[in-house]
């Protein structure tokens, strides 16, 4: 079977089965399996693929069509220009988290005096990766999954930030040292209401670790904690910036400025699309 008669094939498939830009999806997964570009595969379009790699291939879509995500099948994602390792046992890096991390830099640009930085709820590790190479400084990543570790050693190996960063197992702050403090906090926490995750794209609902979606009842859960908790770990001065739901913003603000809370310039900024996407505060110079 050639290359053109395949890829017809699979995009018909998919197609069938609700997949999105199903020939874009059919001609990725067959570029990773031969190594062929898009170049490549218009120009040999008339090449015939051997039966074994055929087989290969339609198992893959067959997978696809399962509706499993097509960065699980590859092992890989593009993020901040950089191609991360991802299994089911880590959230697909996505666009909102790289305007997040955007937002950081502008705050906390590589000419600051960042220390120390906590990347809480690491998942693949693509905040801390990040903010090692950019701010190259000490990060500390931390996940109660140890799965989730494990995709995140492999993306430091391959990022050459293994010695910058230390990966701790553990449920929040509870994992670490009383006395550790930062001077620079990122989470990408769950934060989707448990009883909307399965009324999303089979994608994500059925595939992505609810774990790492879910942030309880009503989202919130997790941002709770990291409002309540992350100051006792900040230097004074120190920044927080957690990314949050497109709904959570007025949520967000009350949190962070509750009775209690120590936080100045307590703001949440808007994503290219227009949606509350990063709630931003400091700790006040006084502790």
């Amino acid at each position: 079977m050639t290359v053109d008669v395949l890829l017809k094939a699979a995009e018909a498939q998919l197609a069938e089965v609700g997949v999105e830009n199903a020939g874009l999806e059919a001609r990725l997964l067959l570029q990773h399996l031969t190594g062929m570009n898009r170049s490549e595969l218009i120009l040999h379009g008339g090449r015939c693929i051997d039966a074994s790699m055929g087989q290969q291939y339609q198992q893959m879509v067959d997978r696809r069509r399962q509706r499993v995500p097509l960065q699980y099948i590859t092992g890989s994602q593009e993020f901040w220009s950089l191609d991360f390792f991802v299994s089911p046992a880590v959230l697909i890096p996505r666009p909102e988290t790289e305007f997040v991390l955007e937002h950081v830099l502008t705050i906390c640009p590589p000419a600051s005096a960042v220390r120390s930085a906590l990347d809480m709820c690491t998942g693949s590790g693509v905040m801390a990766v990040v903010l090692a190479r950019e701010l190259k400084c000490s990060v500390v990543a931390v996940d109660i999954s140890p799965s989730a570790l494990a995709v995140a050693t492999k993306n430091l190996d391959r990022h050459g930030v293994a010695g910058l960063v230390s990966l701790v197992c553990g449920d929040l702050f509870t994992a670490l040292h009383c006395q550790q403090k930062f001077d620079l906090i990122v989470s990408n926490p769950p934060y989707i209401p448990e009883g909307l995750i399965d009324r999303l794209a089979p994608e994500v609902g059925r595939a992505e670790p609810r774990l790492a979606l879910s942030g309880g009842a009503d989202g919130l859960v997790t941002l709770q904690r990291l409002a309540h908790e992350a100051q006792a770990f900040l230097m004074p001065g120190g920044w927080v910036f957690v990314e949050i739901g497109a709904d959570q913003k007025e949520a967000a603000l009350a949190l962070f400025t509750a009775p209690g809370r120590c936080y100045e310039e307590v703001r949440v900024f808007e994503d290219w699309g227009g949606r509350p996407r990063v709630v931003q505060a400091r700790l006040s110079a006084h502790g």
